[in-house]
């Protein structure tokens, strides 16, 4: 089940295994961005991840990049003492370099985690996942102020000429709302079938994944 893209999320493998080790310090944090919240969860919850937990920040930070770097150091300030490692599972994703003295997910943005190198798309692609699609309403349109100003979609996305969906887990239902998405944007949609395996890699690498569940260097 999707977890809350705002809230606080640990696998039951986790905390089966909190406080072990030193009295009162957990495993691994993983401060995540709520726009991956749904597939981090997941990967905690395979073979070698139970020791990881993660704790997403509001997917709506995306629209305002700026701001990311400050609620993470927020994020890790609270964490301090409580585990024994924390890491960032945010790629740059508009800081302009502000997380690089964080152990963070080294890609641009999120969408080259699943899709690998974008370098030769073109620079009038709008990305959607498989969360964006989701959430597209709540995150786009009424994060934007769409709803609102409908007269503004041009102003935000008239230099864009297609939609790709870098599709996870596509299903009938997600294809649908992807559709409905990029009709609302007046844009062509492109659907690519990417997975997760990407993500699941940027996560172990970040980690520094050993199969017996040791941790990477802390933050």
């Amino acid at each position: 089940m999707p977890a809350s893209p705002d809230v606080h999320a640990t696998s039951p493998a986790h905390r089966s295994r909190a406080g072990q080790g030193s009295p009162g310090v957990r495993g691994t944090l993983v401060i995540g961005c709520g726009a991956l919240a749904h597939e981090l969860v997941e990967l905690t919850r395979r073979p070698g991840f139970e020791h990881v937990e993660v704790a997403c920040l509001p997917a709506s930070l995306h629209n305002r990049p700026g701001r990311i770097p400050a609620a993470v150091r927020d994020r890790i300030r609270e964490a301090r003492g409580q585990y024994a490692s924390v890491f960032v599972a945010y790629a740059d994703c508009g800081t302009r370099g502000s997380l690089e003295g964080f152990a963070h997910l080294p890609a641009a943005h999120c969408f080259e985690l699943y899709a690998g190198s974008l370098e030769g798309d073109d620079p009038g692609t709008y990305y959607l996942t498989d969360f964006l699609v989701r959430s597209f309403d709540r995150v786009v349109v009424r994060g934007l102020g769409l709803d609102r100003h409908p007269e503004l979609r041009d102003d935000y996305f008239g230099h864009y000429t297609r939609v790709v969906w870098l599709a996870q887990n596509p299903t009938v239902a997600l294809h649908a709302e992807a559709e409905r998405a990029a009709e609302l944007l007046g844009l062509p949609l492109e659907v690519r079938r990417v997975g997760d395996a990407g993500l699941e890699a940027a996560l172990e690498r970040l980690l520094d994944f050993q199969p017996n569940g040791e941790e990477g260097a802390t933050c």
